[in-house]
């Protein structure tokens, strides 16, 4: 991806905030446009800077990441949501993927995975890394000995579940599109209707659930 990505990030820590900023100064196609101590102004400013993705504190005074995420993800669909946090907890983990976040970093993360988080949030709609892993394979093996598994209650016909498969695979909707041999227009409208389906809100609530409830092999 050789265009411009423009980047916000909300933290109430001004340090913090700069750090990341300094550490993500040498890859020269991406550009930070917007600063927020907290999610009010974070939403106040996103129509002037147009971020395409923002990294996002949990913690932060008048309105926190969690139910700015929940706002942003209504209001501005299209925007990538990266939550960056110190709270390695399972439950927001599931809650924010499930409820508008592409993926979740913690503040431990080297510069090169935040870059990595970024680039491919641009170019799959989310990112999946070790954390969001276990918590995902935890959670499929948790419900699995617990109750019945949905997956014998959702029934997907041939071609939505090759897409959530590749979905899963980390495909791109244009090469997913290639390899069903269909357009990409007929993917777009599988991930659509999955999504409503389910209730998720965007590509990596959808691989989140479909991975959570044992829907591919």
């Amino acid at each position: 991806m050789n265009s411009q990505i423009k980047v916000a990030i909300a933290d109430d820590h001004k340090i913090f905030r700069k750090g990341v900023i300094l550490s993500l100064r040498s890859y020269t196609n991406i550009s930070f446009v917007q600063e927020a101590e907290n999610g009010d102004e974070l939403i106040s400013g996103i129509a002037d800077a147009q971020p395409d993705v923002i990294l996002m504190d949990l913690r932060m005074p008048m309105k926190d990441g969690i139910e700015t995420t929940k706002e942003i993800s209504k209001k501005y669909p299209d925007i990538r949501v990266l939550i960056l946090t110190m709270y390695e907890d399972e439950r927001f983990v599931a809650h924010l993927m499930e409820n508008g976040a592409n993926g979740y970093l913690l503040k431990s993360a080297d510069p090169a995975e935040i870059r990595k988080a970024i680039m491919e949030v641009m170019a799959r709609g989310y990112y999946l890394n070790n954390f969001v892993n276990r918590v995902l394979l935890k959670k499929s093996h948790t419900r699995s000995k617990s109750i019945p598994t949905l997956s014998t209650e959702i029934q997907l016909n041939e071609k939505e579940r090759e897409v959530i498969r590749l979905l899963c695979m980390e495909f791109t909707a244009a090469e997913i599109a290639q390899k069903m041999e269909i357009s990409p227009r007929t993917v777009e409208a599988i991930k659509d209707r999955l999504m409503e389906r389910f209730g998720t809100k965007n590509t990596a609530g959808l691989v989140f659930f479909a991975v959570k409830n044992n829907l591919i092999d």
